[in-house]
């Protein structure tokens, strides 16, 4: 029985190796086939095309077959007189941002906006899908930079917010000339927060000794190996304080009706709720106010994409289960 067992496991062992050895050989051909192409795209899609298509096969549907006929002439001969005029109308830019706690998106944000930038003018709008609950905040700060450079154009910003937007994803949508949001959407939490679990006491009990060295009284306040005094939490406490007085004027600067001493005080509120603080303008979900936009707008949906190759997808993968391991203990990180 032993002797199976042990040709059985030399046996798995040669069709795993064997099995690698085929996926490596994918790997390099499908890289080579690649080798000079762009893994990068610009891709744009006129959403009225979709939203009349989608209605128009409807349509069809629910209504006898002679009329169905007679409906699809119709829809054909309305085609072509969209073709034939020459009337062109204001048009909406839409740009749909998933935020984590990185804004790691924010480098597809960048492009997307360089490009609508290069061609956009007054009577257009950049329209902006915003789903994030807040994170690191040297990254959302980036990521609604890139936003002021809608505003700083003279282009109109809206920001629509299904589900939230809360901490850095405030920090973004506030710089929009029009917030939007969905009945139950989570919005506001603008406040900033930095917590680490700290080992020195585990580490002393079993004779570890834990050594920091810095240049700089301040290089270094509160660590998770070392022992944490009064003087490094008060350090924090007031590299918080000035990082929440940015946000506050950074919300301010946009939204200066807000009653900031109301609402900053690290709290979030549903859509509702944040309609009657100001926090947002009006109650109505992304899909819409795009539909209502499509009647007298030309709606272009812009995405840029990288497409990354295996070895990254598979890196990337075991980022973001580390990331979000680290989330979930959060250790020390400032972040909204």
């Amino acid at each position: 029985m032993g002797a199976f067992f042990l040709d059985y496991g030399l046996f798995l062992a040669k069709l795993l190796t064997l099995l690698l050895g085929v996926f490596v050989v994918l790997v390099m051909i499908a890289s080579v086939s690649r080798r000079g192409q762009s893994n990068e795209t610009l891709r744009v899609e006129k959403l009225n095309d979709k939203y009349r298509s989608i209605r128009d096969r409807l349509l069809r549907a629910v209504v006898s077959s002679a009329d169905a006929k007679q409906l699809k002439k119709q829809q054909k001969a309305e085609a072509k007189e969209r073709e034939k005029s020459s009337e062109s109308k204001p048009r909406t830019f839409l740009i749909n941002f998933k935020g984590d706690i990185k804004a790691s998106a924010v480098t597809q944000l960048r492009e997307e906006v360089s490009a609508i930038l290069a061609v956009a003018n007054e009577s257009d709008e950049v329209f902006v899908t915003l789903e994030n609950p807040g994170g690191v905040v040297h990254e959302h700060g980036l990521a609604a930079a890139q936003l002021t450079r809608i505003r700083d154009h003279g282009v109109s910003l809206t920001v629509a917010v299904d589900k939230v937007a809360a901490s850095g994803g405030y920090l973004m949508a506030c710089v929009a000339n029009q917030i939007l949001a969905a009945p139950f959407a989570i919005v506001g939490s603008i406040g900033v927060i930095a917590q680490l679990p700290n080992f020195n006491r585990a580490l002393e009990e079993r004779g570890v000794d834990f050594e920091q060295i810095t240049a700089g009284q301040h290089k270094r306040t509160v660590t998770m190996f070392g022992k944490n005094t009064d003087e490094d939490r008060a350090k924090l406490k007031e590299e918080l304080e000035d990082i929440h007085t940015l946000f506050k004027e950074a919300v301010g600067k946009y939204r200066p009706t807000l009653d900031l001493a109301r609402v900053a005080t690290g709290e979030h509120w549903y859509g509702t709720r944040a309609l009657e603080l100001g926090l947002i303008d009006s109650i109505v979900t992304s899909d819409e106010a795009l539909i209502d936009r499509a009647v007298e707008r030309d709606i272009f949906s812009v995405s840029y994409e990288i497409k990354q190759p295996l070895q990254k997808k598979l890196m990337g993968a075991v980022d973001g289960a580390i990331g979000r391991a680290f989330e979930s203990v959060r250790e020390r990180w400032r972040g909204f």
